[in-house]
């Protein structure tokens, strides 16, 4: 009689668990799926830039400075306003509120690892990105003449200002999470501050004609860097003095600044952010 062999396994066979970046990338989908079902958080993140531009292009309409309109300058803003809207503004909202719903408390106890939440998050913020900086220039072709830059030089500079600010913009966003004492408030906390940020910093007016008091307040925080490192892609050299008081747009600043607080946002971030409501 044949003896009846124990089966062996076999390796490749074996289930594997996802890796952290592949639940990350499912993430991702997932908050891009959720983000477009909140009506009211894509309105923030897209139609309010876009509209914003459309009313300020067609109502301020002249030249603020030789062969600058107000549309090529308000241009450079918005990007960074962008930046601010989906890195910030978003996460600030929408973790409170993911916090009370329970959605964190679902989260922790599952085996995915709390890395891939984040890649989700910054996935989410990437892609909103993209497409909010795709649709504004597209506005700015078609109806005010936007001019695009032509050097390789000025797309590096917006490549890595544009990452440096996302980054920092995300950190931060984890970190003043935190902050509202419920979902339901966090709006009310949170959109002030970046409108204010956005009054102070040079995205709706020419940042020197701005009281000199406004202007080292708004020097303290990242989005006069992130303003006046896009309009460095975006606006002639010339134009530098209008912002910087100098000849240049002091880019080694900007990726200081923006740095600093990256490094600070992660800090606070990894020492505040939390996955109950204080309630629970």
């Amino acid at each position: 009689m044949a003896e009846a062999t124990a089966p062996t396994s076999n390796p490749k066979a074996t289930l594997r668990m996802p890796t952290t970046l592949a639940l990350g990338w499912r993430r991702t989908r997932i908050e891009l799926r959720q983000f477009f079902r909140d009506k009211e958080s894509a309105f923030f993140t897209f139609a309010l830039p876009m509209f914003l531009m459309i009313i300020f292009g067609s109502v301020f309409n002249t030249e603020i400075a030789p062969g600058v309109t107000f549309a090529q300058y308000f241009v450079a803003g918005m990007i960074a306003s962008g930046v601010v809207y989906t890195g910030f503004q978003n996460l600030a909202i929408t973790i409170p509120q993911e916090r009370d719903d329970g959605t964190l408390k679902r989260l922790q106890g599952t085996p995915m690892p709390k890395a891939s939440y984040f890649i989700g998050k910054i996935g989410l913020v990437l892609v909103a990105y993209v497409a909010q900086v795709i649709l504004l220039g597209i506005i700015g072709v078609l109806f005010f003449k936007l001019e695009l830059p032509t050097e390789a030089s000025k797309w590096l500079t917006f490549a890595w200002v544009s990452v440096l600010g996302l980054l920092c913009c995300t950190l931060l966003g984890l970190a003043f999470s935190s902050v509202p004492k419920s979902g339901r408030g966090a709006p009310a906390i949170v959109s002030p501050v970046v409108l204010v940020l956005q009054f102070t910093s040079g995205v709706f007016f020419v940042f020197s004609q701005l009281p000199v008091w406004m202007q080292h307040l708004a020097s303290l925080f990242p989005l006069k860097w992130l303003v006046q490192g896009m309009q460095s892609v975006f606006l002639p050299e010339s134009f530098a003095s209008q912002t910087t008081g100098t000849d240049s747009w002091q880019l080694g600043q900007v990726a200081l600044v923006l740095g600093i607080w990256t490094i600070g946002g992660l800090a606070v971030a990894l020492l505040t952010f939390r996955w109950q409501s204080r309630s629970r």
